[in-house]
């Protein structure tokens, strides 16, 4: 279980695999790299490698905003840290934001791009359901949403019980809520579900998803994996939000994986890696 230093923290790791080709798994929130525990050894070949985001899982907290340029500037950190180049990125709900900007800002370290349930492009409060939406603002309300992530820690509860179509075991809930045992630990969870990208605010962050959503629609020589669900209303990318990728995003391939919640990965593990395997052999990318 790797751990390196980077800028002024420290970013986690789980490493597994060898080959000429580095796979990188970006979780998002209120995740970490255990996400990824059953995913990882059913994609087989290739070095594998799971960061825990900035302020999240066993990586360090540094006093920062825990805003969206935070975490992709220790996200670039450790890429550096670490040497990589010509990466496969793949990446779940904020880590496909991630892997979307990452890519978009450094396209000749990219050689693929695989995403699932994550943010592609600005959203309008209509985009969200009657249920998505009252949750959404009572989490920028002052003070309410201040009261339901850090002080109830209803947060990471509600993702792994209710964001999955079948509970997480106590066992993976408990690793999951270890990270944050305090108020003070819970900010960059707070802080993540006040950004998303609703209504044109936070406009600084709708530039920068504005400016990857032009990256992915004009880079047809990076080779795209959209893994898509059903069966939740939890879940992001949606029957219309997939034909909306199909039509905007260049070299996109679509893989229908099954029924599952929001965190997919804890419902369909076997599917994500059998899709992200096959996609990645068709295209020589291990």
């Amino acid at each position: 279980m790797p751990e390196i230093n980077v800028l002024d923290s420290t970013i986690h790791y789980e490493e597994s695999g060898a080959g000429e080709t580095t796979f990188v798994f970006l979780h998002g929130n209120p995740g970490s790299s255990h996400l990824w525990r059953k995913v990882l050894p059913a994609v087989g070949g290739g070095r594998l490698l799971a960061p825990d985001l900035i302020g999240m899982g066993r990586s360090g907290k540094p006093d920062i905003p825990y805003l969206f340029a935070d975490h992709a500037r220790y996200l670039d950190a450790w890429f550096d840290a670490l040497g990589l180049d010509r990466v496969v990125l793949v990446g779940h709900d904020w880590g496909g934001a991630l892997a979307f900007d990452h890519a978009a800002r450094h396209p000749g370290r990219v050689a693929g791009l695989a995403f699932f349930e994550s943010i592609v492009k600005p959203m309008a409060w209509e985009d969200l359901s009657p249920q998505a939406r009252q949750r959404s603002e009572t989490i920028r309300t002052p003070g309410k949403g201040e009261e339901l992530v850090l002080d109830q820690n209803l947060f990471v509860r509600q993702a792994f019980t209710g964001g999955v179509l079948n509970p997480v075991s106590e066992e993976d809930l408990a690793r999951y809520l270890a990270p944050y045992p305090t108020r003070e630990s819970r900010r960059p969870i707070l802080a993540w579900a006040r950004q998303m990208p609703l209504g044109g605010e936070p406009a600084e962050l709708v530039s920068r998803i504005e400016a990857y959503d032009r990256w992915l629609a004009t880079s047809p020589d990076v080779p795209k994996l959209l893994m898509t669900f059903e069966g939740s209303p939890t879940l992001l990318i949606g029957e219309d939000m997939a034909g909306w990728c199909a039509d905007t995003i260049a070299a996109l391939e679509t893989v229908h994986c099954g029924k599952a919640g929001h965190h997919a990965a804890e419902d369909r593990p076997e599917e994500i890696a059998l899709a992200l395997s096959t996609w990645a052999d068709r295209h020589g990318l291990r």
